[in-house]
């Protein structure tokens, strides 16, 4: 996670391109911790990015401070058996829901416009189409609450 500086005088580790919105207009997202452990967290959008500067690749504390800040406390890990076992119950469940899905290494292709990476839950689910993101964020919670019952 390089440092940048963008157009005016502004550095922080950078912690995300969005490359969804095309690639020459990516939004990058900064980030600068504060010595009373707080963070202010500025988005720039594509747009009005000129030119990225690497000044200093991060370091391992900075990183980590990054993935705890932004990632969520608990990541649901199970062993590949467990794993194997829930992409297969998600995909069947998809298809039994006339959906088309595919299985690509460990992940997960719907319609070739979202992608389910493992453990496989609703919150797995990565698409830029929020319709399609939204029905089958569904069908996976459907899924789990008949699991439950």
């Amino acid at each position: 996670m390089p440092g940048v500086r963008v157009g005016w005088p502004q550095l922080g580790p950078l912690t995300d391109v969005d490359l969804v919105c095309c690639v020459c207009h990516c939004s990058l997202v900064l980030v600068n911790f504060k010595e009373d452990g707080g963070a202010a967290v500025q988005v720039v959008m594509g747009h009005a990015v000129e030119e990225v500067e690497v000044l200093q690749e991060a370091n391992e504390e900075t990183t980590e401070r990054l993935l705890t800040s932004f990632l969520p406390p608990e990541t649901c890990m199970l062993d590949p058996e467990e794993q194997s076992r829930r992409r297969d119950s998600v995909q069947s469940w998809l298809q039994k829901n006339r959906v088309p899905v595919e299985e690509k290494e460990d992940e997960l292709r719907v319609a070739g416009v979202l992608t389910i990476t493992a453990p496989y839950r609703p919150e797995d689910c990565c698409s830029s189409n929020q319709i399609i993101l939204d029905r089958i964020q569904k069908l996976i919670q459907t899924l789990d609450q008949t699991s439950q019952h």
